[in-house]
């Protein structure tokens, strides 16, 4: 028996409630099957990703989506211990930068991929879109049963 879409686990560490809720709206208006786990900071972005604390029996994400601004511990350092990390390094990140002149800064880093925060609804759907056809799939197929 084939399954049908299976939703992706997508973290995305942001702490401006209104990017959440912008990302979060064009996830869905972009009709992408996904769960959306949300942190606030870096610490906990980490914590997530080990599945310590209230992050216990939590799936691991298959997509994260990075904001480099982040309280506690920055973007940049999320991004350097996850790709210090062996069991993190084929995990797909996004970072989400407020200027295109961060993409060249940050290249070093081995993010999949840099985006601009888009300013307002429509860009910001326009940029989800983008993520989608990064060569993931942010919809994918369960296996099917044997």
């Amino acid at each position: 028996m084939v399954r049908g879409p299976t939703p992706i686990n997508i973290l995305l560490v942001e702490d401006d409630p209104s990017d959440v809720e912008l990302t979060r709206r064009a996830l869905q208006r972009a009709k992408l099957q996904n769960r959306v786990w949300i942190v606030g900071d870096g610490v906990e972005a980490l914590a997530f990703l080990r599945r310590e604390g209230p992050h216990r029996g939590i799936p691991r994400p298959d997509l994260v989506l990075l904001d480099l601004r982040l309280p506690t511990l920055d973007g940049r350092d999320v991004l350097m211990r996850i790709r210090e990390e062996p069991r993190w390094q084929a995990l797909p990140v996004v970072v989400l930068t407020a200027s295109d002149a961060e993409h060249e800064q940050l290249a070093a880093l081995a993010a999949d991929g840099f985006l601009t925060k888009p300013v307002d609804f429509a860009r910001l759907e326009a940029v989800i879109r983008r993520i989608a056809g990064l060569g993931w799939a942010i919809v994918r197929t369960a296996p099917a049963e044997r």
